[in-house]
């Protein structure tokens, strides 16, 4: 398998630590993706889109681990029950506004990925597909989101950082 880049992320985030975790906790954080010039035509018909997902490479992340303790709580939980960059294979997702796009450049909002990630994808949110009433949220369930913890990194999951 091989996966190659289709274009960089530009945020105002150097490092993690004070990013915001989330989309939804990065309301105001705007930035540009820069589309490499051989994907440009790929972009067509993007611009109908309030909001789209982006799917890149965690390439500042520490190497996996199978148990994490997630920003946002302090009890350990595995991989898959998270969102924590260090995993078998550091994707991450996003769901961000479109704001604008402007020639091979997509300015977006609600950003919450460091400056310089390389992109994998881009796919268009469609509420019909990707919006599903949550029943159960796992250890989401409890106080964690409730009260504000963890919104923003601390660095955690960094290369280099051992917080």
């Amino acid at each position: 398998m091989t996966l190659k880049a289709i274009g960089i992320i530009r945020s105002p985030f150097a490092q993690a630590q004070g990013t915001p975790i989330q989309p939804c906790f990065a309301e105001g954080a705007q930035g540009v993706v820069e589309v490499f010039e051989e994907y440009h035509e790929a972009l067509r018909d993007l611009d109908g889109f309030d909001r789209i997902w982006l799917l890149y490479w965690f390439d500042r992340a520490r190497p996996a681990s199978l148990v994490v303790r997630p920003y946002m709580d302090d009890a350990e939980h595995g991989a898959f029950a998270t969102r924590a960059p260090v995993r078998p294979n550091p994707i991450g997702i996003s769901s961000v506004r479109l704001l604008a796009v402007e020639g091979d450049r997509l300015r977006v909002g609600d950003l919450d990925i460091l400056d310089g990630t390389p992109l994998l994808d881009i796919k268009p949110y469609v509420p019909l597909f990707d919006h599903y009433p949550a029943v159960r949220t796992g250890w989401l369930d409890g106080d964690a989101t409730r009260n504000g913890r963890g919104v923003c990194a601390d660095g955690r999951f960094q290369k280099g950082d051992r917080t």
